[in-house]
């Protein structure tokens, strides 16, 4: 027996065998003896001797001394919901605190369903449901996803007389944002008359669950200018989520300073969204020097790093960060292996990629899944490799999906390879005919071949399936505002400004041979209506704003939602030459860092 059990059966063995007869003393007893031995509990072995006094002593129809049993075994982190609950079924009239008790402890446990099922136990039996039973409950219904449930629980919370309290309020804000109903989450958050800091980090997070990134970044700045709370930490990391997915590094190195001045030691799982930030922002050397001097790191710190230094396309640099994991006794799981074979991909180790999908299997045992597959056809289909990529693709043991046919005719229109792309397209459209990008990748192969009755016949099934492709935008950051831009744009109040710009830019790059990739326009119309159609994509108008409203000599940070087209990668390594700015640029597959003419990736992308 362990030494704290000893210690507790020592006390135990202390106690008379019979409960005391006087009322008086036995009040005493049950405050100063056993309530003492619960809160002196570290394990279920020791909580089992206290109950087994307890029930040997007559105690436990005490309902104080039964609720506290309750609560110790459902509530402690050693606990057991399972038998928490064998001792609450024993309670002859459990009332309000036992049963918010169990659904707390269920919730924590994400028991979700029994959860539910004890508050309908609560309705049907009249038990009075207070401000402490509904934030659980709430909880409850946002980790299931159960709006249904959820608005029939609102309904419950007027009642019951409880719109006005805070706490629920806070739980209905965090259950609207999870269940997607976001309007309904801003109606109960404006409603409040009183909003603790609680409050803000529910309707923040609820605007993250729905990923509207600036309304969060709005939402902060609100709370800021209230002045009546200081951001605590949930909150801060719901921004910083959002600075990640917006790509902007000024606003997140804010949110880093306030964390310092206000946090004295930030833990792993903030650390590691500081990490992610500055990697997915552009400022990978920032995002290596947190991860470098962080004192305890876990398996999910080193994914982010190494899936990071993958996007950014350092792949050796990426290897040596999964060495440094395997040295310091994290078993990889297939979450790093597949960073690991992302890091291959994008820097062309085709050879190491090989030798890590190998290791994978024959050291640490980890059977290939269909994310590991994927990223071998795109090593493989990367180094034009198409051939072996469509065998490998044959070859698998399980059944290939639309993603990995997706990597290969990716990789067939990089290497202009139509008869495997058209392979690929068939088996996609077998799997999902409801992706425009998938027919735009074959019509745009289609147009590279001058086959226009094909490129025709493609946009006209489109039509058919009423699919159209999501408009690419870029966002760019200036005076510490995020900008959208779509192609074409006239929307912007700097309009003129911006086209005068462009009109500089092209006339400086007539001078340093810069042509227009006219082969990317995929309609059957003359050059010079191909060339205007390429002068105003979406990342070179983001391109000019910023050299309009930065100072020279600062970099540029472009975040699109698309993947960058050839013409704008060209133009934007004249660019940065020609205006002697560093100019990142994150798409829908990596990072481009472009610098003095030459980009990061070498051209291989």
């Amino acid at each position: 027996m362990s030494g704290t059990s000893v210690l507790c059966q020592s006390h135990l063995l202390s106690l008379p065998n019979n409960p005391p007869q006087n009322s008086e003393l036995n009040a005493k007893f049950n405050e100063q003896g056993w309530l003492s031995l619960l809160k002196r509990c570290k394990s279920m072995e020791e909580f089992k001797q206290v109950h087994a006094q307890i029930l040997k002593l007559g105690l436990f129809w005490d309902s104080f001394c039964g609720s506290n049993l309750v609560a110790t075994c459902a509530l402690s982190r050693w606990g057991s919901m399972e038998y928490a609950c064998s001792i609450f079924r024993q309670i002859e009239e459990p009332g309000s605190f036992e049963y918010n008790t169990m659904i707390r402890g269920n919730v924590n446990n994400l028991n979700l369903e029994k959860a539910l099922l004890l508050y309908v136990e609560m309705l049907e039996k009249g038990i009075e449901h207070d401000n402490f039973t509904y934030p659980f409950v709430l909880k409850a219904c946002s980790l299931l996803g159960a709006l249904k449930e959820g608005v029939q629980v609102h309904g419950q919370v007027f009642k019951a007389g409880l719109e006005d309290d805070t706490y629920v309020h806070n739980g209905l804000i965090s259950m609207y944002g999870k269940c997607g109903e976001i309007n309904h989450a801003c109606d109960v958050f404006e409603q409040m008359d009183e909003r603790s800091v609680a409050s803000w980090s529910s309707i923040i997070g609820a605007h993250a669950s729905v990923e509207l990134w600036q309304d969060c970044l709005m939402l902060l700045g609100d709370m800021s200018n209230e002045g009546r709370h200081r951001a605590e930490e949930s909150i801060l990391v719901s921004a910083l989520s959002a600075c990640t997915h917006l790509g902007s590094p000024d606003i997140g190195r804010c949110i880093h300073g306030i964390l310092l001045r206000n946090i004295s030691e930030l833990n792993v799982v903030v650390k590691t969204s500081l990490i992610d930030m500055y990697i997915k922002c552009g400022n990978l050397d920032k995002g290596l020097c947190v991860f470098q001097n962080m004192a305890v790191k876990n398996r999910y710190s080193y994914t982010v790093m190494i899936s990071g230094l993958a996007f950014h396309g350092r792949g050796r640099e990426a290897l040596r960060v999964f060495c440094e994991m395997v040295e310091e006794g994290l078993a990889p799981d297939d979450v790093v292996y597949v960073g690991v074979l992302s890091a291959c991909s994008h820097a062309g180790l085709v050879n190491e990629g090989l030798q890590c999908f190998n290791h994978m299997q024959l050291v640490h045992k980890i059977k290939p899944t269909i994310q590991h597959y994927g990223c071998m056809v795109d090593l493989m289909g990367r180094a034009g490799m198409l051939k072996e990529a469509y065998e490998l693709i044959k070859g698998m043991p399980i059944k290939p999906n639309d993603v990995v046919w997706r990597s290969l005719l990716s990789a067939c229109k990089v290497h202009l390879n139509l008869e495997i792309g058209e392979i690929a397209a068939e088996n996609i459209f077998k799997l999902n005919q409801h992706n425009p990008g998938d027919y735009l990748v074959l019509a745009s192969m289609y147009a590279r071949a001058q086959k226009w009755t094909d490129v025709a016949r493609i946009r006209t099934e489109m039509a058919e399936k009423h699919l159209v492709q999501t408009p690419g935008f870029s966002l760019v950051e200036a005076n510490r505002k995020v900008h959208k831009f779509v192609s074409q744009d006239k929307s912007q109040p700097e309009c003129d400004t911006i086209y005068e710009m462009i009109h500089q830019m092209e006339w400086q790059l007539k001078f340093e041979g810069y042509a227009p990739d006219t082969s990317q326009v995929l309609l059957d119309v003359d050059e010079e209506e191909k060339r205007q159609r390429l002068k105003h994509h979406s990342q070179k108008l983001a391109i000019a704003f910023a050299l309009i409203q930065t100072s020279e000599g600062s970099p540029i940070r472009i975040s699109r939602n698309l993947r960058m087209c050839s013409d704008c990668h060209t133009y934007t390594k004249f660019i940065s030459m020609i205006y002697e700015r560093e100019i990142s640029v994150r798409d829908r597959n990596r990072f481009h860092h472009f610098k003095d003419g030459t980009c990061s990736c070498k051209d291989y992308w």
